[in-house]
């Protein structure tokens, strides 16, 4: 009896997904945050965007990779945390990255950055009336490329894709011949922790969160091309996420060393600004209309990938609503909440997401360590650090906005890293180290 050969992964098939997650990977916020933080971080540059890339590349990546591991969801995966933790962290991961701030984000950003600046040049006056056009077109659009899931990969990959990556690699290879000004001194916190900065930076991606979520169109794709085997499906979505993974890194090293280089990039009021700058200077006219073009892309293809993870997760939550009219309310919320502004909701995500980013990195190294030790027995190892990383972020998230500091901030600022947001580390690794010794004496296997 011959034993089954196995087939290796079509590197067409893989190609095309790793551009897909690129694409949903990358949204407007992933083009600000770099360059800002090049401007900022000046001649500390290496290792602030070192951090980035940690938290903005390497774990996004991982976390793709550890759904894969689970062989099913977010769901799945966030059952190492036990029962109250799979009842909370999958649905506040969509929720926070969907339509309730990523989503409607991309509508907003992608008309402040990309449309409205030339709104005098067509003798339009900017106001209400012209954003809410916009957004219906550009949620339109975006529900109408989300309502096959299996057909995202050939979608992006094969159009919108492409040609946000030419537009990227012109854009930053013009700038990088024509950018000559020294990099300036490091600003703030890039003078004394730039690589802790830089880190804590790439959480403003979500992409880490956005990892969890968008796993799950990653394995359909692939199944749905052939892929069903567990380990040719792992090794199909590892390859993607590499190929993602140095796209994105390439991308933002670009996009640093544009704002590092740009003259006086420190007095920009955010990466937006300091973009567009660039992009006029370097190419006049033609790049602000490029530069421009990009962010709509980045927007659209980010719209598309959030609304498909998000419809299929809650269509699997519950059944008995469908992924189509999951997709259908998650695009008029996002219309509506784009329409009328995202200050008040901001305020609100932003210490949602700070909260969440914790557990969800905890989540994502421990599951691969799980799995390249073999040990689906770690249980309380799992459970203990999970809710450490919970509990320590939301004191630092409740400290830093007000809320108890005078009592919570004696509990917590002794550990190390907390000036830079990163005391729940030590914390969270203590209590992986006692859970596993609790799990070696209590070893018992387990099934899922």
């Amino acid at each position: 009896m011959k034993t089954p050969t196995a087939h290796p992964t079509p590197l067409t098939t893989v190609i095309m997904t790793a551009l897909m997650l690129f694409s949903m990977f990358f949204g407007a916020g992933n083009l600000i945050f770099p360059a800002m933080l090049g401007a900022e971080a000046g001649t500390n540059t290496g290792p602030a965007i070192a951090g980035f890339l940690a938290t903005g590349v390497l774990m996004p990546i991982l976390a793709v990779i550890a759904l894969a591991v689970t062989g099913r969801d977010l769901t799945a995966l966030a059952s190492r945390g036990g029962p109250l933790f799979v009842l909370l962290f999958p649905p506040l991961v969509y929720l926070s990255i969907g339509a309730l701030y990523a989503l409607p984000r991309t509508g907003s950003v992608s008309y402040a950055m990309a449309v409205e600046p030339y709104l005098d040049s067509f003798g339009i006056e900017a106001g209400p009336l012209p954003l809410i056009i916009f957004a219906a077109l550009f949620f339109g659009l975006s529900f109408a490329l989300a309502m096959n899931p299996t057909g995202i990969v050939e979608t992006l990959g094969k159009y919108l894709t492409p040609a946000l990556v030419l537009l990227l690699a012109a854009l930053i290879a013009v700038s990088y011949f024509t950018l000559r000004t020294p990099a300036a001194a490091p600003v703030e916190d890039y003078a004394t922790g730039a690589f802790a900065t830089g880190f804590v930076q790439g959480y403003l991606t979500m992409d880490s969160l956005a990892g969890l979520a968008f796993g799950i169109i990653v394995i359909a794709s692939l199944q749905s091309r052939g892929i069903t085997g567990r380990g040719e499906l792992l090794r199909g979505v590892a390859a993607s996420g590499v190929i993602a993974g140095l796209l994105l890194g390439a991308v933002y090293l670009g996009l640093a060393y544009i704002g590092s280089h740009l003259e006086n990039g420190q007095g920009y009021k955010d990466g937006a600004a300091l973009l567009t700058e660039a992009a006029s200077l370097t190419m006049g006219r033609a790049g602000a209309v490029m530069f421009g073009l990009i962010v709509l892309l980045a927007c659209l293809t980010t719209a598309v990938g959030l609304i498909g993870a998000t419809s299929s997760f809650f269509a699997e939550l519950i059944p008995a609503i469908s992924y189509r009219t999951w997709a259908i309310i998650f695009t008029l919320l996002a219309f509506v909440l784009a329409s009328f502004g995202l200050e008040g909701l901001m305020s609100f995500a932003i210490p949602i997401i700070t909260t969440l980013y914790p557990p969800a990195i905890t989540l994502v190294v421990l599951t691969l360590i799980e799995a390249a030790l073999r040990a689906p027995w770690l249980r309380l190892t799992h459970r203990l650090a999970l809710w450490v990383a919970v509990v320590w972020a939301l004191l630092m998230t409740l400290s830093s906005h007000g809320v108890g500091t005078n009592v919570i901030s004696p509990l917590i600022s002794w550990a190390p890293g907390h000036a830079n947001d990163l005391g729940w580390c030590l914390p969270t690794l203590i209590a992986a180290a006692l859970g596993l010794a609790l799990d070696v004496v209590f070893r018992r296997p387990r099934t899922r």
